[in-house]
């Protein structure tokens, strides 16, 4: 799946780092200072919310898109308190992601339609 993101975002964005855990995610975020990170909440080692926990706490600003297989609003709305502000539902991943990247970097929220 990761391959398959990557090579998806990269059409349109410059991907300046691919990692496949939470752990990873801490190092090269801060490594990198991205403006925007796509996590995916189910990641082995640390998942999304406890990283972009983490990453709150020790000042990054970026961005987060989460990937998830949740379809409850109080998940999302959890969430928002972590400052995230997209929700793409994995079985949406497709259609929603890109339009969810946009809107995130423009300052606006994203979630999936499926969300109820």
């Amino acid at each position: 799946m990761l391959d398959y993101l990557v090579g998806m975002l990269s059409r349109e964005f410059d991907v300046v780092a691919a990692v496949g855990d939470g752990g990873s995610v801490l190092i090269e975020a801060q490594r990198v200072h991205p403006d925007l990170l796509v996590l995916d909440v189910s990641m082995p080692v640390m998942g999304g919310i406890a990283a972009a926990d983490r990453l709150r706490a020790i000042g990054s600003t970026a961005k987060v898109v989460f990937v998830t297989m949740h379809h409850d609003r109080e998940f999302v709305q959890e969430s928002c308190a972590l400052g995230v502000v997209g929700f793409v539902v994995k079985d949406r991943l497709v259609s929603d992601l890109m339009p969810a990247i946009r809107s995130v970097l423009a300052g606006q929220s994203f979630v999936s339609s499926s969300v109820r």
